[in-house]
Parts: C-alpha cells; structure tokens; sequence
C-alpha cells in the first residue's frame, strides 16, 4: 500500500475526522468497507441510495453514519468535499474514544479493500 496511513480516521483538536469516497444513487445503503484513492489515501467507501441534488446525498450519508456508529447526528459534520465524492467528516466528541470505538467496529465489518 502507497500510504502511510492505513485507516480513514485521524484525530482533530476537536474530534475524529474520517476520510470517505461516497457513491451517492446506488441501489443499496451501505458502508463497503475500506478503499484507497490514487494518491494512497485510505478511505471508508459508503454507498447512499439518494441522488447527489440538494445536498440528499450528504443528509443521507450523515443519517446512515449516525445509524450505523450509534452516534447523534448532531455530532458528524461534513468539513470538506459537500459537493464532491471524496469527503471529510469531522466526529465530535474525545478523538480517543471515537477513534478506539470506530476502529474496532472496522474490523468488526471486516474492514478490508475492494
């Protein structure tokens, strides 16, 4: 593998941020697992069923990651990348225990490449 960081998750002053490529319009809801970009970045790639118009795709991803993480909604928001594929939300909360929390709940999912 190109990058040095092989997880999605990094720690922030204020939370977790978690690198994604999301595929807005997909038949099926999902967290797919684990991918790598081109420039060796690791990221989680979630699938979302609604179309990328109005900002459905992003509410849907948020509700889905909520869902899945047992988290508020409130706490996940998109810091970078709202109208593009590859993006970046920040977790708040202790970047410790989320990151403790969210990676061992990716080896749950079986966190591997596809």
């Amino acid at each position: 593998m190109a990058g040095t960081n092989q997880s999605p998750f990094s720690s922030s002053t204020t939370g977790l941020r978690v690198a994604l490529r999301l595929q807005p319009g997909a038949r099926r809801a999902g967290v797919e697992g684990l991918g790598e970009l081109a420039d060796g970045t690791v990221v989680l790639k979630v699938r979302v069923t609604e179309p990328p118009e109005g900002g459905k795709a992003n509410t849907a991803l948020v509700k889905l990651l909520a869902k899945t993480w047992k988290l508020p909604k409130t706490t996940i928001g998109i810091v970078a990348g709202h109208g593009q594929r590859q993006k970046t939300l920040l977790i708040s909360g202790d970047p410790a225990v989320l990151e403790t929390r969210l990676e061992s709940w990716l080896a749950g999912v079986g966190g591997g490449r596809r």
